[in-house]
């Protein structure tokens, strides 16, 4: 999955990392070359002592530094500049995957693990780039070049390249092995912490309410302990790497130093060569070191790929058209015939046999008691979710043949949830039309029964927080739906979208709205009798079938389930 990922987004980005290697490759060569030219400086001047040849050799050894710098400076920049665009091409894509993703695909990921996947995933992938492109490249360069240099100095001591190298690859591969299963525990560890935390950011109201900090409080020690003891066993195997490879490292250097003395003793070699000898090995296991470190990021960067392409090759339940439907009809409605939506692997539908006409100019209410299918059914027509049988048409088209902006373009959707994002009030209107003007966005403040209290905070310029925390839920309610006025659509679909309203602000919203949505499908759906007892018409659902469909009175007296929801609520004057 890592290989893949790579090769997929840093195909574009050849040139930057062909000029990395060749950058790499001659600053590398010029590092070993100072060795060479070390030694020569050492045997040829001064051990005779000619200044000349020292000051000569010092001259290009300072020229072949330079170059070095330059060489690896260009590097970094390039591979730096790689690594960021690749990042960026990596998180764009897996935003743009989940921004096309439905509800269903959504909730199976879950939205902690999304954040994570796009930002701590990817993440630790770019970082493995960087490293990779700054010194993993020139490990194997070094390593090749380094023996040959070694060689050319003295090949007697070559069995000390054949002992060191090997042993230092099998002592640390052994450990960086046993740290694959704890990085792919870690990754999900993390997905657990940010899940709670979440939970509970969203929920401190709850938590302060029923006095549940204490509880909350271990629930997060418990999962920031579990990632933590996984934490501590995977930097217990990281902090065995480092004396391993000293102990490696200084033997081999003491193991140079004792034969070589032999054979300067025997005059085998010259101290010029065996300086440079034990430069070159240094170099060799200094190299292997290097990527022994990179692969030590290797298997988690692993796992966090193949997080990343899970996403990535995940394809959502609800597909765009090939050539979707553009020009529509111009007389609004929408009809449901035959309607089925069921859940991957359950037992029984949500939805069965749903059939049902709304027309432009007329409220069409959808009630029914909780888990009946009501908001589920509204989803159908947006497509959040897709039907598993039968059809779903806005404007006598099948939604799934509509192009998607073509769609939405004709719906104003009020959310059971509703949501506003952090910027002002006039930000989070024009989400419905960018292009509307102040005096629109007042006009559609007015209708939603929220000009007083927008006034109150400060206008069309007051902040909203994040989530639309700083208003109330009815505040929020209603600023969902002065969005959906500004948007204008053919069909407006509110869900249970006045339950957080008072009754007396209730009515004066609806009446309000019916000026403005008379010539446009309205499907409402609530629990609220109240809401709906005066739309034309009310359709009935329990257990997610229709059971009932007609006015406020016809129902009362055909309808037993609607006549025990309006018992439920209503007094017996009232409901007459």
């Amino acid at each position: 999955m890592l290989i893949r990922l790579l090769r997929t987004y840093l195909r574009p980005y050849r040139r930057e990392l062909g000029a990395v290697l060749a950058l790499q490759f001659v600053g590398t060569v010029a590092s070993l070359y100072l060795p060479s030219l070390n030694a020569d400086l050492i045997d040829h001047g001064v051990a005779t002592g000619d200044t000349g040849y020292i000051l000569s050799a010092g001259r290009w050894m300072l020229v072949v530094t330079l170059v070095q710098v330059l060489c690896s400076a260009g590097a970094v920049y390039f591979s730096a500049r790689t690594a960021m665009a690749f990042g960026r091409d990596v998180r764009s894509a897996v935003f743009h995957r989940v921004g096309g993703f439905s509800a269903r695909e959504v909730a199976a990921f879950g939205p902690s693990s999304l954040i994570t996947r796009t930002t701590n995933d990817v993440q630790q992938v770019q970082l493995l780039v960087v490293m990779v492109c700054t010194m993993l490249v020139t490990a194997p360069i070094m390593s090749a070049v380094g023996i040959v240099m070694a060689l050319r100095e003295d090949v007697g001591l070559s069995w000390l390249l054949l002992a060191c190298v090997p042993a230092m690859i099998v002592a640390v591969g052994l450990i960086v092995v046993r740290m694959v299963p704890r990085f792919r525990l870690m990754q999900e560890r993390i997905d657990a912490v940010n899940r709670v935390l979440r939970e509970q950011l969203s929920g401190i109201r709850v938590v302060r309410a029923f006095v549940r900090e204490r509880a909350e409080t271990r629930r997060f020690g418990d999962v920031n302990a579990a990632l933590t003891d996984v934490a501590l066993r995977v930097g217990r195997l990281q902090a065995l790497v480092l004396p391993v490879v000293m102990l490696l490292f200084n033997g081999s250097s003491v193991a140079v130093l004792w034969f070589g003395a032999h054979r300067l003793e025997t005059g085998g070699m010259q101290i010029g060569s065996l300086t440079a000898f034990l430069s070159y090995l240094m170099q060799i296991l200094l190299s292997v070191m290097m990527a022994t470190f990179i692969s030590m990021m290797v298997p988690r960067a692993a796992v966090c790929a193949e997080r990343v392409i899970q996403v990535l090759d995940t394809d959502s339940s609800v597909t765009p058209p090939a050539d979707g439907v553009r020009e529509l009809p111009a007389r609004a409605s929408v009809e449901f015939r035959g309607v089925e939506f069921r859940y991957p692997g359950a037992a029984d539908p949500v939805l069965r046999d749903i059939s049902f006409r709304a027309e432009a100019g007329r409220t069409t209410a959808v009630i029914g008691s909780t888990g009946s299918g009501k908001t589920t059914l509204l989803s159908l027509v947006p497509r959040l979710v897709d039907a598993t049988a039968g059809e779903v048409l806005v404007n006598g088209v099948d939604v799934r043949g509509i192009d998607p902006d073509a769609l939405c373009a004709r719906l104003g959707l009020v959310p059971q949830r509703p949501y506003l994002f952090s910027g002002t009030v006039a930000s989070n209107l024009r989400y419905g039309n960018p292009d509307a003007t102040d005096d629109e966005l007042w006009a559609a403040l007015e209708v939603a029964q929220a000009r007083e209290f927008v006034t109150a905070m400060g206008g069309l310029d007051a902040e909203v927080a994040q989530g639309g925390t700083n208003v109330s839920g009815g505040q929020r309610q209603r600023l969902s739906i002065a969005r959906a006025l500004v948007r204008r659509p053919q069909v407006y679909l509110f869900d249970d979208a006045f339950s957080a309203l008072d009754l007396a602000t209730d009515a004066r919203l609806r009446a309000a709205l019916a000026p403005h949505t008379r010539h446009a499908v309205v499907i409402v759906v609530a629990q609220r009798v109240s809401t709906i007892v005066d739309a034309d018409r009310i359709v009935v659902l329990d257990d997610g079938s229709v059971v009932g469909v007609g006015t406020h009175h016809e129902l009362l007296a055909d309808c037993p389930t609607y006549g025990e929801i309006v018992r439920s609520q209503l007094t017996s004057e009232q409901a007459a």
